[in-house]
């Protein structure tokens, strides 16, 4: 090189010459090892045209091979099937003929005469006399079924203790009235009672009335229309919910599937539809807590504080009721208004056991829950009917219930008292004949027994 900057060992720069020396070394690089590059490319081309068509009939070869395998498979899951099918139909025919040599043995049965493969059929006499024996049979064990059940609810009433209480004689010319029913000493009032009354306290008589419900609904063997759950995990634990069941839509019910808490919230008030806790009541409460030391928070026995309030109030207590059933109410509050939604499934279960008992409820009298059950306890006609036995009703409700629950929710929502008294199909008994319970329209005048 001429450059001496070139020569040295720790250079830094290259000269014009240097650098035009190196670039067509690396040229002369390049154009060899395209060359050779191109070469192998050829070669491989050839090499690839040679073997392709081996290749090929290998691919098919396999892709064959493969579909052979899935017709064997699918022809063994077949084989299998009819395996299968062959078995299932070999026990069918030794059934059937199982079934008909019973068909033969039974006809030789009824006619007298020992069993033979071609047995001629039975006298159309002898088959009525059979059907009308066996009739007789099922008459008699219904029967005895529903004096079964009649014993039970009679202890089921016992146990409960659904009795009637209270009421007021015919004085200075006004009628006498009945009193209120209750359960285990509890009363359960009426739709356009129930703010007289303290939450806890309405909340225990309704549980009693379910439970009640519920038992009576089983020994009956009747389904209801609404179905109850329990928000715990037992039966009978937490908060009772309500809501439509499986059935025919026949009563405008069945649509109301979403479930509503049966239990009053202990935030409730009166509002201007109903008539709020007398002063007098209050103070017992009040007294009772005190005597007994107990914070205002904690609960009370339902029936002390009971038999307290109804001993405080002496005077009559006037309720006015509202003078349209669509009167909006004052209180606008939803837990309450889903609460009278879901007492008026219970009423409507209420009426439809009725009618399964032959009972006649009207909807005037369809708020007097304990009332319509104790007419249903003491039917001529209990226990005869039910979906688990001969005779067996149809499904819930049939088109001869007449109640749709439409117009008892709109009764209920109305405040409904206590009208006319319960008329049924039959005699009920003469626990029934005496019930005189009327209320006329605009105001109510309801006292306690005086002190």
């Amino acid at each position: 090189m001429d450059c001496s900057n070139c020569e040295r060992k720790q250079r830094q720069f290259y000269c014009i010459n240097c650098l035009r020396e190196h670039l067509r070394d690396k040229r002369a690089q390049i154009q060899l090892a395209a060359s050779e590059r191109d070469e192998q490319i050829t070669r491989a081309s050839r090499a690839l045209d040679f073997v392709r068509p081996s290749t090929l009939r290998r691919a098919d070869v396999v892709r064959q091979q493969q579909a052979v395998d899935d017709v064997l498979e699918g022809l063994d899951q077949l084989r299998k099937k009819n395996e299968a099918t062959k078995e299932r139909i070999q026990a069918l025919q030794r059934s059937l003929s199982s079934r008909r040599v019973t068909l033969v043995t039974a006809k030789s049965t009824f006619i007298g005469t020992t069993p033979a493969q071609n047995a001629p059929p039975p006298p159309p006499t002898s088959l009525e006399s059979n059907i009308s024996k066996d009739s007789q049979q099922l008459a008699a064990l219904s029967d005895t079924i529903a004096r079964a059940r009649v014993g039970l609810i009679q202890e089921l009433v016992e146990v409960f203790d659904v009795v009637q209480v209270g009421g007021r004689p015919a004085v200075g010319g006004m009628k006498g009235a009945k009193g209120e029913w209750s359960i285990g000493g509890l009363i359960l009032p009426v739709p356009g009672d129930v703010r007289r009354y303290p939450a806890q306290y309405i909340n225990a008589a309704v549980t009693h009335t379910i439970h009640f419900i519920n038992l009576l609904s089983f020994y009956l063997g009747v389904r209801l229309p609404f179905e109850i759950q329990w928000s715990g995990n037992g039966l009978g634990v937490g908060i009772p919910m309500i809501g439509a069941g499986s059935g025919t839509d026949t009563g405008g019910w069945s649509r109301w599937s979403t479930k509503h808490p049966l239990h009053l919230s202990s935030e409730y008030s009166g509002s201007a539809t109903s008539s709020p806790i007398p002063p007098n009541v209050i103070s017992m409460e009040q007294d009772l807590r005190s005597s007994f030391s107990i914070s205002p928070e904690s609960p009370v026995d339902s029936s002390i504080l009971h038999s307290k309030m109804m001993s405080a109030s002496a005077m009559p207590v006037i309720v006015n009721r509202p003078t349209s059933p669509t009167e909006p109410n004052s209180s606008g509050d939803s837990s309450n208004e889903s609460f009278t939604t879901a007492f008026a499934m219970l009423l409507y279960n209420v009426c439809y056991l009725g009618y399964t008992q032959s009972v006649d409820i009207p909807l005037s009298q369809a708020g007097d829950a304990l009332s319509n059950l104790w007419a249903v306890c003491c039917s001529n006609d209990l226990g005869r009917r039910s979906h688990a036995t001969t005779p067996t009703l149809p499904p819930p409700t049939p088109h001869t219930f007449p109640l749709d629950f439409p117009q008892l929710l709109q009764a209920t929502t109305a405040s409904p008292t206590r009208l006319r008294p319960i008329k049924s199909s039959k005699k009920h008994g003469k626990h029934r004949e005496n019930t005189i319970v009327e209320e006329e329209e605009g105001w109510d005048l309801m006292n306690d027994v005086e002190s």
